[in-house]
């Protein structure tokens, strides 16, 4: 054993970690699948397309299948798109004959759920072995029997958005491996952008990290730690109290992936998701929009999202809406 080892500090629990934190639980009823996305009720959606002022429509999933290589968690696979009808089908005698003489192609993708843009949903991830509103973990055997991406699906994500661009709030190109912020930075940020956060916002934040994945390749996992919100009492209460239903950010799993204080994994995905069923999205491309909005000063807009209606999963792909 080195003495590195030997020195290293015990990470605690997350249950300690979180022992005071808030939740949600239950405010919506025992029944509640979707969490804080109650929040953007009818009157949320009305304020959101206030925000529509240019018809300008920016579509923020990052393409499946780049050339150019697709970010995912370590340990999962890009997605995989295979050829199965093509017009070199044709060129067998057994090739499939219609009235007429149509050929078409077709494919099938082979992915994770949660390999690109895409919603969690609010039971992808617990400790102590309840997911969200206090549902028993074990119902994720097998497929998720509650709170899985479904009821997500069904209901939507439709409200007022608002672009933090942290990295050019900072001056950077991109955010640093393990840079953190927090949300006294986040409104700080939108100060200096000519605007406020306000309740019920669908956040949209923008790091640019994964601008590194494309020009390191493989070696962008090492040391893998992403920037992200860091965790603190005080930002998981200011979530609460500002309603917020839904974040979304630019990196793969919202956070800084190892919380500096603690060593925890990702512990807001536990506060924010598992305790406050505040709906996560990752890996979104925020390019061409931080742009935009840098050159006409309109940070809101509308934001619309739904993933796909996949039974029982964890997570779904979403090609999520702005409208200014």
């Amino acid at each position: 054993m080195t003495n590195t080892e030997q020195q290293a500090p015990a990470v605690p629990d997350m249950t300690e970690v979180l022992a005071d934190a808030p939740t949600n639980w239950g405010k919506w009823g025992p029944e509640d699948e979707v969490g804080a996305l109650n929040y953007l009720t009818a009157e949320e959606v009305l304020r959101g397309v206030q925000h529509v002022r240019q018809g300008k429509v920016f579509t923020l999933q990052r393409l499946i299948g780049d050339p150019k290589g697709d970010p995912v968690w370590p340990g999962r696979k890009p997605a995989e798109r295979t050829m199965i009808l093509d017009e070199s089908t044709w060129d067998s005698p057994d090739a499939p004959q219609f009235p007429g003489g149509l050929h078409y192609a077709d494919d099938k993708i082979n992915a994770f759920l949660q390999g690109s843009t895409q919603y969690d949903a609010l039971g992808h991830v617990w400790y102590d072995g309840q997911i969200w509103n206090g549902y028993d973990a074990r119902t994720t055997v097998g497929g998720m029997d509650r709170a899985s991406v479904e009821p997500i699906a069904r209901k939507g994500v439709v409200g007022r958005g608002i672009l933090l661009d942290m990295a050019r709030f900072r001056g950077k190109e991109n955010l640093d491996k393990g840079e953190t912020f927090t949300h006294e930075d986040l409104m700080a940020c939108a100060e200096a952008q000519g605007t406020r956060i306000e309740p019920r916002d669908v956040l949209l934040i923008r790091t640019n990290f994964l601008k590194l994945f494309h020009e390191q390749g493989e070696a962008f996992y090492e040391g893998f730690n992403e920037p992200g919100l860091v965790y603190s009492p005080e930002l998981v209460r200011w979530f609460q109290d500002m309603e917020i239903p839904n974040l979304t950010t630019d990196t793969i799993a919202n956070e800084v992936t190892f919380d500096p204080n603690n060593g925890t994994a990702l512990p807001l995905h536990c506060a924010l998701m598992r305790n406050l069923g505040v709906t996560l999205s990752e890996i979104a491309d925020l390019e061409e929009l931080a742009a935009d909005c840098a050159e006409d000063r309109q940070y809101a807009f509308l934001y619309a999202a739904a993933p796909l209606k996949i039974h029982q999963a964890t997570g779904a792909p979403v090609n999520p809406i702005a409208i200014k």
